[in-house]
């Protein structure tokens, strides 16, 4: 890192995502970010890494160095990217939100506007939040087993440029021609803290923070009954819908927080979880696709800090 007169605990490292807002504006949104910052006489340096494992390499040397805070300007991938590479350093994250969902600023109450996420990493209060590890690398949302990971792999970086928000959608709608009329169940084996399940299902979450917005159409959907991303576990959501309209119920239910049992649904927490399949399911870790069952997920109690909003 070059040399400045601000010690490096008063600095803040951006990481800008070059493709955010579609890519094509990497420089205008660069110097939106910078002024934003500038405004406020906030010493920071600026990277725009060239994909998720540089971001989080990068992450890892200003935590390493001693930075004040790492601050994401993307989606949720940077992010998650930022708190894998500050794991465990006490250095916070801050979330500039740029991308397709921003599931991770509408979890922890981060403004879209640029102005006023900025002045949440600037001003903000640090929170410490759990983080999921699967294959010794930490993920910070949600992994899943099934057909949200035929939705993820359908959503490509096309329809994120064409659609924005609705790139999900598109691609549910994509993932619906396939398979949604009769939904690709399979034999799930899942083992939550030494206790088995054998379940036929079409889909597994396994969140870490389990608020999902549903957007475009402004539904907060709660992926199971008692979820909190302080508490060391991972939410374990296993659902089993036989058609499209079970689907749209299953979904209905969770946005009205109704999680009584049926034979469609199962809700569990565990601190250690392994998911297999028969015949092996698409995987999916923080929305990037990562190839096929099994899954196995750790929670990792408050190894990360994120900045939100102060009361």
């Amino acid at each position: 890192m070059p040399e400045f007169p601000f010690s490096n605990s008063d600095r803040t490292l951006v990481l800008l995502n070059p493709r955010a807002r579609g890519g094509g504006e990497s420089s205008s949104l660069r110097r939106e970010v910078a002024a934003a910052f500038a405004d406020r006489r906030v010493p920071f340096d600026l990277v725009e890494p060239e994909s998720g494992p540089e971001s989080m390499r990068v992450a890892r040397e200003a935590a390493r160095e001693g930075f004040r805070c790492v601050a994401a300007a993307g989606g949720d991938g940077t992010v998650a990217a930022a708190l894998r590479g500050t794991a465990g350093t006490g250095v916070p994250v801050a979330i500039l939100p740029f991308g397709t969902g921003n599931q991770l600023a509408g979890n922890f109450g981060v403004p879209l506007d640029l102005e006023e996420a900025v002045d949440v990493a600037v001003e903000g209060e640090e929170e410490p939040l759990d983080l999921g590890r699967i294959d010794g690398e930490y993920f910070a949302l949600v992994a899943g087993a099934g057909l949200d990971a035929e939705v993820m792999a359908e959503a490509t970086d096309d329809l994120k440029r064409r659609f924005g928000g609705a790139a999900y959608l598109m691609a549910g709608l994509r993932a619906g021609l396939k398979n949604l009329m009769t939904p690709k169940a399979a034999d799930f084996r899942i083992v939550a803290d030494g206790e088995e399940i054998e379940i036929t299902a079409t889909m597994v979450l396994l969140a870490n923070v389990g608020h999902i917005a549903a957007r475009p159409f402004s539904m907060d959907i709660q992926v199971g009954p008692e979820v909190s991303y302080q508490d060391g576990l991972l939410d374990v959501a296993v659902f089993a819908p036989r058609n499209a309209p079970e689907i749209a119920e299953i979904i209905l239910k969770l946005a009205r927080r109704d999680y009584d049992g049926d034979d469609r649904t199962l809700y569990l927490q565990a601190r250690e979880v392994t998911v297999e399949a028969d015949p092996p399911m698409k995987t999916q870790i923080d929305g990037e696709p990562a190839g096929e069952t099994p899954l196995e997920a750790t929670a990792e109690s408050l190894a990360g800090r994120i900045m939100v909003p102060s009361p």
